[in-house]
């Protein structure tokens, strides 16, 4: 008998894509439960424990019994529901948590998270090369085409620049935004064609005042408005010949890898704060990602468990290191550094998604 399942989101449709994407690849049928925060925990973060007090039942789906023998769910405030539900079950419902689960991973059965989170190797973590979003073909295409005949007059190969923002550790300052004119410049003069500048709601104003002013006159440039009646980025997903992203925005990332189309990372600086943050990062990814190839990477292996255990665990988890995910992607020939030639990706994606479904029938055998 297939287990009674739950989806466990709230409002984060980055986030819920994650979660549907495995949905999808269930082989048995799910309930959606979607619940709404009170305002003061739409942005902040309620004491983490099983609670409902942090929910606005009156805009939530009915969380009550009978009650599950699974849920998947992300995000801190949705798990909180589901260890509820939980505790309610007598400890019966097991929880898989997708993405990083805040210093506590042992209250869920699985934890599944993407390789730029850092996270120790416990017995129920499950990394994944990429995180699990997905971007729908079908949409991209249908927006492609709204937007041929406007970008058919312009000069190819089409180079997509997607511009995120600041985000630790990274900074967007001044020379930032020189180097990225540089490379429009680069794309008109080396390789001849157009870039399409899009910049994003992280966008600092003194970037997007240099891209305004500097960019060659060949280069189109967007800027992201909250009130924009349309919006070219689904559209360059269907279109351009190339995309450069800047390092912070794993999502654009990873969405132009899913479409097979040719991805460059634009670095971005990390200032003094950042690149001390940096440090913390970098010593997370080398105690959390032993290969086991040796008795020292074995003995790491060992310490990297037991560090889950003390404090300094909450210091080093509940962080991603940007760095070691570029150079994986780069590794495995799923993208290049901005300013290398542009090349297909050369790997097969990996079948993370085969991999998750299989370790949550493993919860029920």
């Amino acid at each position: 008998m297939a287990p009674r399942t739950w989806v466990m989101l709230s409002d984060k449709r980055g986030d819920n894509g994650q979660v549907d994407t495995i949905v999808d690849a269930l082989p048995w049928p799910v309930e959606h439960k979607y619940v709404h925060m009170l305002p003061q925990y739409v942005l902040g973060k309620p004491r983490y424990r099983p609670s409902l007090d942090h929910l606005d039942l009156s805009q939530s789906d009915p969380i009550e019994g009978p009650w599950p023998d699974l849920i998947l769910t992300v995000g801190r405030r949705p798990s909180m529901v589901a260890l509820w539900v939980r505790k309610q079950s007598g400890g019966r419902t097991k929880i898989v948590l997708v993405g990083k689960s805040s210093g506590y991973m042992l209250d869920f059965s699985l934890v599944v998270a993407s390789a730029e989170n850092q996270m120790p190797p416990m017995h129920n973590f499950l990394p994944t090369t990429l995180p699990l979003m997905r971007v729908d073909a079908q949409d991209v295409a249908v927006e492609a085409q709204a937007w041929r005949q406007r970008f058919a007059p312009l000069d190819k190969p089409l180079i997509a620049m997607l511009i995120g923002g600041e985000t630790n550790p990274f900074i967007m300052n001044r020379q930032v935004a020189d180097d990225l004119v540089a490379t429009a410049h680069w794309i008109v003069d080396k390789l001849g064609g157009t870039p399409y500048v899009t910049t994003s709601r992280r966008t600092t104003p003194e970037v997007i005042e240099v891209l305004r002013k500097d960019l060659p006159p060949q280069a189109v440039f967007y800027q992201w408005s909250a009130d924009a009646q349309e919006n070219p980025y689904r559209a360059l997903l269907g279109s351009a010949d190339g995309f450069i992203v800047t390092a912070d925005s794993v999502s654009m990332m990873v969405e132009v890898i899913y479409l097979h189309k040719s991805l460059a990372i634009f670095p971005l600086p990390g200032g003094w704060l950042g690149s001390i943050d940096q440090l913390r990062r970098s010593l997370a990814h080398w105690l959390f990602n032993p290969r086991q190839e040796s008795m020292w990477d074995r003995w790491r292996h060992r310490v990297a468990r037991g560090v889950y255990y003390l404090d300094v665990f909450k210091l080093l988890c509940a962080t991603r290191d940007f760095r070691a995910f570029h150079r994986l992607l780069v590794e495995q020939g799923l993208a290049v550094w901005s300013g290398e030639d542009f090349r297909r990706p050369e790997a097969e994606l990996p079948d993370d998604v085969g991999a998750v479904v299989k370790r949550i029938e493993a919860l029920f055998p």
